[in-house]
């Protein structure tokens, strides 16, 4: 019996050790990673590899409309999706139909908001991004549980934005610190990183209590520390973030769309994300 007893606590706590994330019971589906996970190998959680000919809708939903420049031209329509050879394809695409949107291009794009969200860790996705004028598709993340109030209190994290034509991503941390305070510099809130659009690439970051790393294929292109002696707005990024992913097009930032290049398409091989 004795020996029963010590096997069943030796795996216990085997499985504890390999514990990597708790999820609350009120937010099942967010993963926050355990106290001490941040010096150790990562694990992964979660991922997705769009072997099935739908989208999962356990994982992701499509994003809808909205009135920022970034959603303003969201459609649920099927026509910006599409499944094929183990890929998600989300096209920017001209509105055949006016009589049913007036819009005169659709987008399409996915989250993973009220599905799955993550406090720490690392995640990277491989995409191959398309390029038009006006073409603008992001990957990126914002706040699960709304800890701190409204846009931009809760923080925005940029993995990647591309623009136009550019031989360059951007990559960015947007916040109430950064936005409505215009503490841009101290410290630098955003880096670019050099690509090639038209070839897959991998696009990530490494998140931790006081950082969060940038990463391009791999390795390191820029990093927002947590830092001491500012507004304690500089750091929302304690708390769960979904995941974004889109072909945006249009608006200040990227310009004006030219509809005669269209249509673009944003092709997601995989997501993953580890603690």
């Amino acid at each position: 019996m004795f020996k029963f007893y010590c096997f069943i606590s030796a795996g216990i706590i085997l499985l504890a050790s390999c514990s990597v994330s708790q999820r609350p019971k009120q937010h099942p589906h967010v993963f926050i990673q355990n106290d001490g996970r941040a010096t150790k190998q990562w694990k992964l959680v979660w991922e997705d590899q769009f072997n099935v000919n739908t989208l999962d809708t356990s994982k992701w939903s499509r994003i809808p409309s909205g009135s920022a420049d970034w959603n303003r031209h969201m459609s649920t329509d099927d026509a910006c999706f599409e499944m094929k050879d183990g890929k998600l394809i989300l096209k920017g695409i001209n509105n055949t139909d006016l009589t049913k949107d007036t819009r005169p291009f659709l987008t399409g794009g996915i989250w993973s908001k009220g599905k799955f969200a993550f406090q720490y860790g690392r995640v990277e996705i491989r995409a191959k991004l398309g390029s038009a004028q006006g073409a603008w598709p992001a990957i990126w993340m914002l706040a699960e549980l709304d800890k701190y109030g409204k846009y931009p209190k809760n923080g925005e994290i940029d993995i990647m934005e591309h623009l136009n034509y550019d031989s360059i991503i951007y990559q960015t941390t947007h916040s109430y610190y950064t936005l409505d305070l215009g503490q841009k510099t101290n410290p630098q809130h955003h880096g670019t990183a050099k690509i090639d659009a038209g070839q897959y690439n991998v696009y990530g970051i490494s998140w931790y209590p006081d950082r969060i790393v940038f990463q391009l294929n791999g390795k390191d292109t820029f990093t927002y520390p947590r830092i001491a002696g500012v507004d304690q707005s500089q750091w929302p990024y304690d708390q769960p973030f979904f995941l974004l992913i889109d072909q945006q097009l249009g608006g200040n930032w990227v310009g004006k769309v030219d509809q005669s290049q269209l249509p673009v398409e944003m092709v997601i091989d995989w997501v993953k994300v580890y603690q």
